[in-house]
């Protein structure tokens, strides 16, 4: 990744970080080149660059005379323009995926030995319409992230949802890659509903197999 590139990312992942931590929205003023510049230690003439290819993307506008703002869905798309670059990296990859790998493990544990069996039970939902759309031959990619961020949910532990959910932000495009490989969205399905069954039935150690089989087979 060119320096140049890394400094677009950095511009960002800052903006990503405001609309997270300030609830940024359609709209909303972004903060003038100087101020970004402060923020993230780069030169005025980086962050003009990055607003431009921004505003070229539709993702933000500038008003003259008034600054910078947010457009209409921008947030959504930022974090798949910072996965487009972040997946061109092999080591970033393999640190996304083995970092997902150790938050949903340890989830798992926990949803074992916390979860009210009625919170359990409520996957099944989403597995009959992770079904239905293999049996349709429609990639279950939202039943697949709700069916992990559940189990996530399951810990009883808020901190680990809250680090789960970028992660899995930034691999939603390496999911769809996954999912569409030959045959890949039935075994998928299989895979989660032994993780469901090892959980319903509170067996940790065949839950935690289970999932890691599923994640090493889900690799991007």
């Amino acid at each position: 990744m060119s320096s140049q590139e890394k400094v677009y990312i950095e511009v960002i992942k800052e903006i990503n970080r405001m609309i997270h931590t300030n609830g940024l929205k359609s709209g909303d003023k972004l903060p003038s080149e100087r101020e970004m510049s402060d923020r993230l230690h780069v030169g005025r003439s980086s962050v003009r660059e990055a607003f431009r290819s921004l505003e070229l993307l539709d993702l933000i506008e500038t008003r003259r005379g008034e600054g910078t703002f947010m457009k209409e869905a921008g947030g959504k798309r930022l974090v798949e323009i910072i996965a487009s670059f972040i997946l061109k990296d092999e080591k970033a990859r393999r640190d996304l995926a083995e970092t997902r790998k150790v938050v949903e493990v340890e989830a798992l544990r926990l949803a074992c030995c916390r979860a009210r069996q009625e919170e359990i039970e409520e996957l099944e939902d989403l597995l009959a319409s992770y079904e239905g759309k293999v049996k349709c031959g429609t990639l279950p990619l939202e039943e697949d992230y709700l069916f992990h961020k559940k189990i996530v949910k399951l810990s009883g532990n808020h901190l680990m949802h809250q680090i789960w959910i970028p992660l899995v932000e930034y691999t939603k495009a390496a999911l769809k890659e996954s999912l569409s490989r030959p045959g890949r969205p039935l075994y998928s399905y299989e895979e989660h509903v032994q993780i469901y069954k090892a959980l319903k039935s509170r067996d940790e150690d065949k839950a935690i197999k289970a999932l890691s089989d599923h994640l090493e087979n889900s690799a991007f």
